[in-house]
């Protein structure tokens, strides 16, 4: 109990993110979670993933966190655009179920990523989990768009050991009609990264027809290896997988009839970030 409010605590952990998660903080006074997101002693997340070996060096588990300011055309997860989907997780929760796979993570490895949704959103809250899990011994990674990266101080951003950035195409209008907001925090923060030599992997998403024109890569793949702190490019393929929450959510999905990229296509643009001496894959 939080005052007089009684906070429901079904299994935070999923078989995949692409649950349909949705209401799960239903009662939840607005007074509460605006202090929540002043404190961090209270989190908003759509779930705990284990086993991943997709974000992040080694075996991962994910905290995958509700709220995001974006709208991009192929989320695969717009359940987690709405924070008051995410069901509310204490502080002291979040941290005793990662440490139950404290042992585990260092055998394979591995770490504690904490994705979204935009995890920035609840920012309190990330640097808080991302601390304890440090303290637990257990390499950290947040995923983001970067737009909210101006909330970090330069102390909290060096207590996290590695930065998954999402760039998701090249130009401001591109990016205004790809994710509803400019690209240019995003493009602010990965410099502020590189001049703090932060260890940071680009994230790009190649969808046909939308993010795959040759210039459009060439273009981030050029900043990217500029930055000179930039470890990896991953290259992710388009999918539906999440296509089915848009339908039973009620969102027009643009992108109903697109399919995944060909193999060779997504073989092309790792090569085009090669070419400017980046790994890609």
């Amino acid at each position: 109990m939080i005052g007089q409010e009684k906070i429901t605590t079904p299994s935070l952990e999923a078989k995949s993110p692409f649950e349909l998660r949705l209401d799960q903080s239903r009662g939840l006074s607005e007074s509460r979670v605006r202090q929540a997101l002043v404190t961090g002693d209270m989190g908003f997340l759509h779930s705990f993933t284990t086993g991943s070996a997709v974000d992040g060096p080694g075996v991962r588990v994910v905290a995958w966190t509700a709220g995001c300011q974006w709208r991009c055309l192929y989320c695969h997860n717009p359940d987690t655009w709405n924070m008051m989907n995410g069901m509310p997780v204490t502080f002291e929760r979040a941290v005793e179920t990662l440490s139950k796979y404290r042992h585990g993570l260092k055998l394979m490895s591995g770490g504690f990523t904490l994705s979204g949704g935009e995890p920035l959103m609840q920012d309190r809250f990330a640097v808080k989990l991302c601390g304890a899990a440090k303290a637990l011994g257990i390499h950290t990674a947040i995923e983001t768009n970067g737009f909210l990266g101006a909330r970090l101080s330069d102390h909290e951003l060096d207590a996290i050991d590695l930065v998954l950035l999402g760039i998701k195409t090249w130009g401001d209008e591109n990016h205004r009609h790809l994710t509803g907001k400019s690209i240019e925090p995003t493009l602010e923060f990965a410099k502020r990264l590189a001049h703090r030599k932060r260890p940071m992997w680009v994230r790009f998403v190649l969808v046909p027809g939308l993010t795959d024109d040759s210039e459009n890569i060439k273009q981030i793949a050029r900043f990217a290896a500029g930055l000179g702190n930039v470890e990896r490019v991953e290259v992710l393929p388009f999918h539906q997988l999440g296509s089915f929450k848009w339908k039973q959510l009620e969102i027009d999905y643009s992108l109903a009839d697109t399919k995944p990229p060909a193999p060779e296509l997504a073989e092309w643009a790792c090569e085009l970030f090669k070419a400017e001496g980046l790994q890609a894959f």
